[in-house]
């Protein structure tokens, strides 16, 4: 099963000891997209306006000159050292060639925090998210960046298995804004109705809100989400030198979008209004997918997930021994 999160200080100095996080850079995720990816989550939750809320959980990271103390830690938060070392991630992403684990070097002499910050990130994952092959994609979804996303733990997945034989289930969209997916990829969906954590109104009572189609989702994914052609250059600050970088890599955009495929139990608890669900029940709403739009895109919005050909074809993916 995926690493758990253990905010323990004695966890992370045991995790550190004992070489736990040697080699998690290719391990724990699966090839350099997800990792870019987790990278980009990471970022947009700390660049956040609301990071005090939704940065959660804050990294604990050894120092790696004092391995009895920690560089980051949930006590103690240092947003903006935090960033320092994230940016660093970001510059040696771009500028050198190879696998995260042969850049390593490359990040200790910029800021001797970089690595063990992406180590931590990697770890720190709670979800089983696998890029998903051309050859399995849902071609409606109009993304390149498909992922298998399975964000419950075994006991939820084995209460949501039990329901689904009552009372069977079905496919419908969470769109969700991507400062939020750092979060919900190590705590999984909650019900954020009423909470601190709400960003929209919570018109039909608490729940987790879903739609069978795209284009509601999708007006949930982000703030800018619309139709633009790439921005080629980012200016990034490192020691007071701006460096111009040209955009090749996934990511690189800065107005990355998400929208989750879920699947979730279809009894009398489930709330339909229109087409808008809401399901009062965390252990009756799992992620199956997850689709990344960049610069803003967003994919198809006529996509409705009670049809029976697309309903057929995300089955198709699912049998097709993806888990």
């Amino acid at each position: 099963s995926p690493p758990a999160v253990c905010t323990r200080e004695l966890c992370v100095f045991s995790f550190y000891t004992l070489g736990v996080m040697s080699g998690a850079t290719e391990e724990v995720a699966t090839g350099a997209e997800v990792i870019d990816l987790l990278v980009a989550m990471c970022r947009a939750a700390l660049l956040s306006s609301r990071k005090s809320l939704i940065f959660e959980p804050f990294p604990s990271v050894v120092d790696p000159y004092n391995p009895k103390t920690l560089a980051f830690s949930p006590k103690r938060k240092r947003y903006d050292r935090l960033q320092k070392a994230l940016d660093s991630v970001l510059l040696i992403r771009k500028m050198a060639q190879g696998p995260y684990s042969e850049i390593k070097k490359q990040m200790d002499k910029i800021d001797p925090l970089a690595y063990p910050l992406l180590q931590w990130i990697l770890a720190s994952n709670r979800s089983h998210i696998v890029k998903l092959p051309l050859n399995r994609q849902l071609k409606f979804m109009h993304t390149p960046h498909q992922f298998l996303l399975i964000s419950s733990t075994p006991s939820k997945e084995a209460c949501f298995q039990t329901a689904k034989k009552l009372y069977g289930s079905t496919f419908a969209f969470h769109g969700s804004h991507i400062e939020n997916w750092h979060s919900i990829l190590r705590n999984g969906l909650i019900n954020a109705s009423y909470t601190k954590l709400q960003l929209h109104g919570a018109a039909y009572g608490k729940g987790i809100y879903l739609s069978p189609i795209s284009s509601i989702s999708f007006g949930y994914s982000g703030k800018n989400a619309h139709l633009v052609g790439p921005n080629h250059i980012i200016l990034l600050n490192d020691s007071n030198i701006f460096i111009k970088i040209y955009l090749f890599l996934f990511l690189e955009s800065r107005n990355l979008n998400c929208i989750a495929l879920c699947e979730v139990i279809t009894s009398k608890d489930l709330q339909k209004h229109g087409n808008i669900w809401v399901c009062p029940v965390p252990d009756h709403v799992c992620t199956r997918f997850l689709f990344v739009y960049e610069n803003g895109q967003v994919g198809n919005v006529h996509i409705n997930t009670q049809e029976a050909v697309i309903h057929r074809e995300i089955l198709q993916v699912i049998a097709s021994k993806l888990y």
